[in-house]
């Protein structure tokens, strides 16, 4: 069982982050360029959220929002797990299973190192059976 710091080891570092007042749909499009389902969302320094494709299908597009006028604080997780980074893969995996989430941000006390999804998870898990 690694930690999942050596899954961002193995990756680009940047940390893709929205504010809470920018729209869903700029956060949209974000995703969209930086090739992701979500993304954390920072105020001040602090993580107070995630935004994730599944906020938007589930919180704008079926309740007929408008995500050009519905800021992303308004819609996005508020109670966010996370993990530190020697957090075993494994206990990520089934915390995700578990709790029926894609994505979870890594924090080292206050700062947010990155976020691992199930995807980083299952890719390292093929790696090491080949």
């Amino acid at each position: 069982m690694k930690p999942v710091q050596e899954l961002l080891n193995k990756r680009d570092p940047t940390l893709y982050q929205v504010g809470p007042e920018v729209m869903v749909f700029d956060a949209l499009r974000l995703l969209s360029d930086f090739g992701v389902g979500a993304m954390v969302v920072m105020d001040q320094g602090q993580l107070v959220g995630i935004f994730s494709e599944r906020d938007y299908t589930r919180k704008v597009a079926l309740q007929g929002r408008n995500s050009r006028d519905t800021p992303v604080g308004d819609i996005m997780t508020r109670d966010v797990i996370s993990v530190a980074p020697a957090t075993g893969t494994r206990t990520c995996m089934a915390l995700m299973s578990q709790k029926k989430i894609r994505h979870l941000p890594v924090v080292d006390g206050d700062r947010v190192l990155g976020m691992i999804s199930i995807r980083d998870i299952m890719d390292d898990i093929i790696a090491d059976h080949e």
